[in-house]
């Protein structure tokens, strides 16, 4: 990984006409956001390395790892070689927000690498795909592309939110290289509802917001607001700084988020390509969960105070009742599970990696 990591010869994105006066507008940059990730990143305790990883038409996955070559200390030790977890964050997200994961999904020498999804964080900006299967195709063939640069031959892939409906997407395509696949309150799974259930379900002053803000993507507001949008966000999700409170005091998590999402939005723009109104996705992913290879074991974590669709994990547990799927309801935590319950969320995630290995090794020692 370290040749393919470039720290300082980077390739950029030619911003559009907006994003030109961007930066005036709203107090932040390229340069903020990477001091707000220095910033929530300096608790970790171990050794990590971060950096570009190119793929094709100059774009860039910007990448976190840890245990970068576990395979060499693990020959030596005789032990077998663990598969690298991959961790992919949810839609408006980035590769800070595990921080109170990485240390201990890191420290039993594991390779774990998180990163930011093509079009959010730090990873390239690119011109989103208008229609939904190219928007998708793009991020399935960003994770795919990076993948080959690194050289991992199978991966653990972990998706929260969007990056649990990539993830999919991704063992989907190519499932020779997924060995588990684990889904963290995943977006994008349920079809959307009959218009008389919808009629219920949602207020009508939200569907008189939704058609007045439809025309925006998602987060246009953050960024119109501009000197006042830290104070937006800190208002509108104040529930963050509570949840990471075992590790901040200050405002280091809205400030991560705030310089996240006012850069330039083309994994925005991706995302809404993706969705019909009120966020539900233009191509619902249980419609195709039948048609991963049954070999590929899939876990399902979800939050028990979870206002998402908690009903996603048991459907792929009926629909795939001849393969190995696992859900795992994490007690008092909502849709941002890996930070509302870590210690129980990072406990069950090992456990799910243990149990891989362990299924893996047996299968080996039953083809001998």
């Amino acid at each position: 990984m370290n040749r393919a990591l470039q720290d300082c010869t980077v390739y950029r994105q030619r911003s559009s006409w907006i994003s030109s006066w961007l930066p005036s507008w709203c107090p932040s940059s390229p340069t903020h956001l990477k001091k707000a990730e220095d910033r929530i990143l300096h608790p970790l305790k171990l050794q990590f390395s971060r950096g570009h990883v190119p793929i094709s038409n100059g774009n860039y996955i910007w990448t976190l790892a840890f245990n970068e070559n576990p395979l060499s200390a693990q020959a030596c030790s005789n032990e077998d070689p663990q598969v690298p977890l991959v961790l992919l964050h949810g839609f408006g997200g980035g590769l800070g927000l595990w921080v109170k994961n990485l240390t201990a999904l890191a420290q039993t020498g594991q390779a774990v690498y998180a990163l930011d999804l093509l079009g959010f964080g730090r990873s390239s900006r690119p011109a989103a795909c208008a229609q939904a299967q190219e928007a998708e195709e793009q991020f399935v063939q960003s994770l795919e592309e990076w993948r080959e640069v690194l050289g991992l031959d199978v991966m653990i892939l972990l998706g929260h939110n969007l990056g649990g409906y990539v993830s999919a997407a991704y063992t989907l395509k190519y499932p020779h290289r997924v060995q588990q696949l684990i889904l963290v309150e995943p977006w994008g799974f349920s079809e959307r509802p009959n218009e008389e259930d919808l009629q219920c379900r949602i207020p009508l002053w939200i569907k008189a917001l939704g058609s007045a803000m439809n025309p925006f993507n998602p987060l246009a507001l953050l960024r119109l607001a501009g000197p006042l949008g830290p104070l937006l966000l800190q208002a509108l999700r104040s529930d963050f700084k509570q949840k990471y409170s075992s590790v901040f005091k200050d405002d280091t998590v809205p400030d991560y988020l705030y310089h996240l999402n006012v850069q330039t939005p083309s994994g925005e723009t991706a995302f809404k390509n993706m969705t019909i109104p009120y966020g539900w996705a233009q191509q619902p992913m249980m419609q195709r969960m039948e048609m991963i290879d049954p070999s590929i074991r899939i876990s399902v974590i979800c939050g028990s105070r979870s206002c998402i669709d908690g009903q996603s994990g048991r459907a792929i547990q009926e629909m795939r009742s001849n393969s190995q799927t696992d859900l795992v309801v994490i007690t008092g935590a909502g849709h941002y599970v890996f930070a509302d319950q870590s210690e129980d969320f990072n406990q069950a995630v090992l456990k799910i990696c243990s149990n891989a290995r362990d299924g893996e090794k047996a299968e080996e020692d039953r083809k001998e």
